[in-house]
């Protein structure tokens, strides 16, 4: 027997990770166990498929069990690890079908769990009716059920990414949707002038928001199913059915009572290599937790392209390569109805936060030029450090054709550039894309003067 790899999850991370050391070393034994019914699957698209935008779940699947065995690697579908043996280097499995149990020996253990959603401690959270969306099985229970043609009420419980996804999902489908939040603005790591332009789009939609007011009880019929969400405000929401988008936490409880250690962030502590703290033992995905490259701080991004890229980067050193991974900037988009919404580096309450002082600049423009068919409104944010000018973040809002400029903006705050050298750009134009100063640029431009004026008054 060959050197042999245990890898416990296969998603982004863990596939990632297996394909990379079964790739460079073919000598070696890999071993992927998965408790769920697909491999390396997009979870990001499950809002998608709900809403019917995306025809079939196979769509969702990038590479199936089968593919990755003809790659050499042995995948164990259905089956979940329920122990980590650090001192045997075992880990002890389950069949969740079959019902079998065994153990596995490892010479390298990649955890690769992912996250769970989170789920407050009120009253009927556990009951029936109450879903979470967060892995393809979620997606598929979840569907089921809105297909069984029952359902005509939902309440979403939180308005971040996946929630106001879901709710556009249900909207879409024809269903009467409410969603609920503690926060004044749905999105809560955008602005609170970027959020508002977010709500109207969502209210334009249909979809009725209840803002700054919490869950504080499930109301569950005689059957057992959630009938209502109960509010710290005192309204009864009723829904036939309640999905969970409060956003997601590390899946860290093996790691934990194995003695593998945790960050101060709640996901596992791993250096740039993507090791642990235990010899032999890496971790990557939603269960780690990463240094944001601003704020210096460690924190748990769960996000598909940072966990294929610490799985690849774990499975390259795994198999005798040499890889790192560099942080995050916390960049992020999405589409909210017909408004794409996205975000890079730091917001405002994040550069308090971090110890910044700063100025911020905001434009509204057009997507193309004005003239052009199609073009459609677009705001643009930035936060400039004081002094200096350095980019510490953007935000940008705006109708078809507008959420991917943060690419630009992302590639200007991970290389610490000014907001004068942002103005500086060699843009692309022509009128079907863009106006002849592209909001990027305008914005940075407003921002170099807010920088100036400031620097005035010291």
């Amino acid at each position: 027997m060959g050197r042999r790899v245990v890898v416990i999850g296969g998603d982004a991370a863990g596939g990632s990770a297996a394909s990379q050391a079964k790739k460079r070393r073919p000598d070696l034994d890999v071993v992927v166990f998965e408790r769920g019914r697909a491999t390396s699957y997009s979870a990001c698209g499950i809002p998608y498929w709900i809403s019917g935008a995306v025809e079939d779940e196979a769509s969702l699947i990038a590479r199936t069990p089968d593919q990755h065995r003809a790659a050499g690697i042995d995948v164990r579908m259905r089956t979940e690890v329920v122990g980590i043996d650090l001192d045997r280097r075992v880990v002890t499995w389950r069949e969740l079908d079959g019902g079998g149990e065994g153990s596995e020996p490892f010479d390298d253990l990649v955890y690769a769990t992912g996250s769970v959603p989170m789920r407050p401690p009120v009253p009927g959270m556990d009951a029936a009716g109450v879903y979470g969306v967060q892995v393809l099985d979620d997606g598929v229970a979840l569907r089921a059920e809105l297909d069984g043609g029952s359902v005509r009420r939902v309440v979403v419980v939180g308005g971040g990414y996946i929630g106001l996804e879901i709710a556009e999902a249900c909207r879409v489908r024809g269903l009467d949707v409410t969603v609920v939040d503690r926060s004044a603005t749905p999105v809560g790591t955008f602005d609170p002038d970027i959020g508002t332009f977010i709500a109207d789009a969502v209210r334009a939609e249909g979809i009725e928001l209840v803002l700054s007011d919490g869950v504080t009880a499930i109301d569950v019929g005689d059957d057992g199913r959630a009938r209502a969400v109960l509010t710290a405000s005192g309204r009864e929401l009723p829904a036939d059915l309640v999905v969970l988008g409060l956003g997601v936490r590390p899946d860290v409880r093996l790691a934990r009572e194995a003695g593998i250690p945790l960050g101060t962030s709640g996901g596992i502590a791993v250096d740039a290599s993507m090791r642990t703290q235990v010899e032999g033992v890496w971790a990557a995905g939603d269960c780690v937790e990463s240094r944001h490259r601003l704020s210096g701080q460690p924190m748990v991004v769960a996000l598909g392209t940072h966990a294929n890229k610490q799985g690849r980067v774990a499975g390259i050193n795994i198999g005798g390569g040499y890889a790192t991974f560099p942080g995050v900037i916390g960049t992020a988009i999405t589409k909210v109805c017909d408004v794409e919404v996205a975000r890079t580096g730091l917001s405002s309450a994040e550069a308090t936060a971090a110890g910044y002082q700063f100025v911020t600049a905001s434009v509204d423009s057009t997507t193309r030029a004005g003239y052009f068919p199609g073009a459609g409104p677009i705001r643009v944010k930035m936060i400039a450090e004081r002094r200096s000018g350095r980019l510490l973040g953007a935000q940008v809002v705006g109708k078809e054709a507008s959420a991917k400029r943060i690419d630009a903006l992302a590639i200007c705050v991970w290389n610490e550039m000014g907001v004068d050298e942002v103005l500086s750009l060699d843009l692309s134009y022509a009128p079907p894309f863009a106006p002849v100063w592209d909001p990027v640029l305008i914005t940075a431009r407003k921002a170099l003067e807010a920088v100036e004026a400031d620097a005035r008054q010291l």
